[in-house]
Formats: structure tokens, C-alpha cells, sequence
């Protein structure tokens, strides 16, 4: 038998935990529904929204935005959704016909706007993803994520008013954060010797990058990104690193281990560990976040160009 004390006290713990449990459900109920096409943007908004945004991203970790095929899902999550961040420049092919397609009433924004577009070198690369002249991969150079949280911030802000204070210290958080991370990327670029700040990589997404930071990113001569790397590929590859003075290799495609060994052995290039280009890495890795990401990537650059 409990005496009333005791009853008193356990009915009371009761009632707090029925309380506690509310508020999620409420939480959540109150959030702001928004899609984020891919990783490296989803993560840019819930830095911005925080508790207020419930953000579904459609192309996960280590996918890749350029060939994806939606879902049935991911219609349902765009109607239920009130904002569509995209990141724009072409970059994601397949979402206007997910607009179209899920009849969602969400306002599509797009991340980049108002970014100084590079032009694509995509034609005659191999890589197969044509993005009509502008390169889409604006996020490699921090100067432009600031636009695309600007962009951000500003959509939120939108479509729920009664959180501005939170989107704009939230936005402005993150914002030094980003400027901490530039600093750094341009601190460790400072130190590598000029005539060593050339590598060759695959992918055709450093150039954003190379632009802001003055790292040559030079793309292997006749290698696609299609096929496996044959003898005279790495002949040919051997040559233009020597030619050109490269000092590192990322080239992923090349990725047999003993092919990468010859090539490094002959030439002196060294051999880079994985960059991150265009998804996060799963939750827990190297790139779990945007800014993850761009300090993993300089880090690995810097530590390949350092002689």
C-alpha cells in the first residue's frame, strides 16, 4: 500500500512526463516542413532553422545529385512541405519534374542565387553531367555558402515570421563560423609553396575553389570517369604531371592502389586521401558537415602539397 505521500509524489511524476512528452509531439507539430535537395544543403539549413525546421533531405550522404532518380517518398515530402531549397545552376536536373509531378503548393528556392556563376568545363571531361554552361558547384568557395545562407535565412524567415530573431542569430552563428573556417583554408593555402599548389583530380568540382583560394585543380588528360584507367592512361597521366609540375594526384577513378603507387613512384606526386566534393560523408565521418567538409578537404590538400 502506498501511503499518500508516496502517491502524491509518483502521480506527480506522472503528470511531468506526460508534460515532458508533449512538448516534442507539439514540437514537431509546429515545425517548419522543408526539403533540401541534397547533404551539403540540408545541413546548411538546419544550421539556420535549428529547433524551429524540420528538414528532409533527399540525396543523402555519399549520394550523388547528379543522377538521381526520386522516390515516391520524396514526392510526399515535398507536398507536405512549405519551403523547397534547391541548390540551383542547373545542379539538380530532375526537381522540376518532382515540383511538377507531387503538385506541391511549397515555395522553390534556390541556395545560389546570386552567386557569380563559373562557367562549366564539363563538355568533352567524360564526366556525362552537361550542366548548360554554368558550374553548379558554387559551395566549394565559403564566400558563396554565405550567400546560400543569406538565401536561407531570408526564406525561413518568410514563410514564419514569428521566428526572425532565431533564423537571424542563428544565420549569424553560423556566419562566423564560416569566416573561422576561411580563415583557415586560406592560412594553410598561404603555406604551401606556389609552385606546388597544382592538383590533379577527377573531379571537376574544385573549380570554385580554385578560383577563391588559388589552388590549380587540372583535370587528367584523356582519363574518363566512365572506365577503368588502362596502361596508356597512366602512361599519359605520368607525362602531364611531370609536363606540368603537378605535385599531388586525387584522381578517384584511378582508385587501383598499385596503379596510384607507380604513378606516384615515377613522378614524386603525391598520393591524396579522399576528398568530399559534392555530398557529406555519413554522420559520423571526415565530412559529416559542410564545414566538416571543407576542412577535411583543404587539410587533405595541404597535407599532399606540403613537400
Amino acid at each position: 500500500m502506498l501511503t499518500r505521500r508516496a502517491a502524491v509524489s509518483l502521480l506527480a511524476g506522472c503528470l511531468t512526463l506526460v508534460a515532458s512528452s508533449l512538448p516534442v509531439a507539439a514540437q514537431n507539430a509546429g515545425r517548419l516542413k522543408v526539403v533540401a535537395t541534397f547533404s551539403i544543403l540540408g545541413d546548411m539549413v538546419r544550421n539556420v532553422g535549428g529547433e524551429r525546421v524540420e528538414v528532409a533531405t533527399l540525396v543523402g550522404p555519399n549520394g550523388d545529385a547528379h543522377v538521381y532518380s526520386p522516390t515516391p517518398a520524396d514526392g510526399r515530402r515535398l507536398t507536405e512541405a512549405r519551403i523547397v531549397f534547391t541548390n540551383g545552376l542547373k545542379f539538380e536536373g530532375w526537381i522540376d519534374r518532382l515540383v511538377k509531378s507531387s503538385g506541391t503548393k511549397a515555395v522553390k528556392v534556390e541556395a545560389a542565387k546570386g552567386v557569380k556563376p563559373l562557367k562549366s568545363e564539363d563538355e568533352g571531361h567524360g564526366h556525362g553531367h552537361d550542366h548548360g554552361g554554368a558550374d553548379p558547384h558554387a559551395w566549394q568557395s565559403i564566400g558563396n555558402a554565405k550567400i546560400y545562407v543569406a538565401n536561407i535565412r531570408d526564406a525561413l524567415i518568410a514563410a514564419d515570421e514569428a521566428g526572425k530573431a532565431t533564423y537571424e542569430a542563428n544565420a549569424a552563428s553560423y556566419l562566423k563560423q564560416l569566416d573561422e573556417v576561411e580563415a583557415e583554408v586560406k592560412g594553410l593555402v598561404v603555406k604551401i609553396p606556389p609552385e606546388r599548389r597544382r592538383i590533379i583530380t577527377s573531379h571537376d568540382a574544385f573549380r570554385y575553389f580554385e578560383e577563391a583560394y588559388g589552388i590549380d585543380f587540372v583535370a587528367p588528360q584523356g582519363v574518363s570517369t566512365e572506365s577503368e584507367a588502362s596502361a596508356k592512361d597512366v602512361a599519359r597521366i605520368i607525362q602531364q604531371i611531370k609536363r606540368e609540375k603537378i605535385a599531388a594526384i586525387f584522381v578517384e577513378n584511378v582508385s587501383d592502389a598499385r596503379l596510384m603507387e607507380r604513378i606516384s613512384k615515377e613522378t614524386g606526386a603525391r598520393i591524396g586521401s579522399q576528398v568530399y566534393s559534392d555530398a557529406l560523408s555519413e554522420a559520423g565521418g571526415p565530412a559529416g558537415t559542410y564545414i566538416d567538409m571543407m576542412r577535411h578537404n583543404i587539410r587533405a590538400f595541404s597535407a599532399a602539397l606540403s613537400s
